[in-house]
């Protein structure tokens, strides 16, 4: 079994990201890695999961902006206004990219998309959002382990383009 695949199974990433995490050199967020059984595969398992704020909680969602993929990285207490994501990448139409699609582009399944370590080299926009806290918790892959990270560096390993995608609230 290579370093990796003996990596990511003890910290229940999920192996092509634990890969992707050992080409950035970035090991030891598998240390940090937390596995649990009763999935993190929403953001209120996940935050429920771990104890923390519902907007520490990192979602990685993918989008179809005139029919190519982007990913859009928000905090788990707010949602996407696909409208400013439209507006911020100059689209036509921008819509929810289906399952299928996202497993195609990422190679991870919905509830397990980690904001790095894609199949596909893909746009990345991240919520300022994010910002608002010292770390937050994203998926390592699979809809049962997460990975804690702190925002800015987040921001950079997704190689993101910081903005301001989430809903106003009223």
């Amino acid at each position: 079994m290579t370093t990796a695949a003996t990596d990511a199974e003890e910290s229940g990433a999920h192996p092509r990201f634990a890969a992707a995490l050992r080409s950035l050199g970035l090991e030891d967020v598998l240390a940090r890695t937390r596995r649990f059984p009763e999935g993190t595969r929403t953001a209120a398992e996940a935050a429920a999961a771990i104890g923390c704020e519902l907007s520490q909680i990192c979602k990685s969602l993918v989008f179809a902006a005139d029919g190519v993929p982007v990913l859009v990285l928000v905090d788990g207490a707010s949602r996407v206004d696909v409208e400013r994501v439209r507006a911020e990448l100059g689209a036509a139409e921008v819509t929810r990219a289906g399952a299928g699609t996202v497993r195609e582009t990422t190679g991870y399944a919905i509830g397990g998309v980690p904001p790095f370590g894609h199949r596909t080299r893909t746009r990345v926009l991240a919520d300022r959002s994010l910002l608002a806290h010292d770390a937050v918790w994203a998926a390592a892959g699979t809809p049962h382990a997460v990975f804690p990270v702190a925002p800015r560096d987040l921001v950079a390993h997704a190689g993101a383009t910081l903005v301001d995608v989430r809903e106003r609230t009223a």
